[in-house]
Parts: structure tokens; sequence; C-alpha cells
């Protein structure tokens, strides 16, 4: 390579290195692992897990059956003193 073409394309080289450190285009691994650190705990806040979500349903399923139980009785109850006849 002459000089005069390396003296030549310099200042567009600089530049280039420049720009890369000012608007850190590349990442470093510990910059990425504190990225994914961050996003993990966000992610944690926010949603609950699989296992989490089964203990709910199940509770939700418990609920519903004492729900209909309740039900039936207040409907036998009301079968009973007469209420529902027409």
């Amino acid at each position: 390579m002459e000089k005069e073409t390396l003296y030549k394309y310099a200042p567009l080289f600089l530049v280039g290195i420049a720009l890369v450190f000012q608007y850190n285009l590349f990442v470093t691994p510990a910059k990425l692992e504190q990225t994914h650190r961050e996003i993990l705990a966000e992610i944690a806040q926010l949603y609950i897990t699989k296992g989490e979500f089964g203990n709910v349903k199940e509770q939700i399923a418990d609920i519903n059956k004492k729900v209909d139980k309740i039900y039936d009785k207040l409907m036998n109850e009301r079968s009973s003193d007469g209420f529902n006849q027409n």
C-alpha cells in the first residue's frame, strides 16, 4: 500500500473507529450479561411461572366447586321451603 493512499483514507478510518466507540456499536460480554440479568429481573416481577399458574388454576377450580356446592345447597333449601313453586 502506498503512503499517499494511506494518508488519503486515514481520516475516514479514524472517523469510523470513533463512531464505533461513540455509539457503542459493539457490546462487551459484561454489558450483555448485565442487560440479561436486568431483563430477567423485570420478567420475574411482571410474570408468574408455570408452577405458580398451575397452583392458581387449582385454587380457582376449588373455589368453583365450593361455589357450586353452596348454590346447590341454596337451591335445595329454596325448593324445600316452597319458594320455587309457581
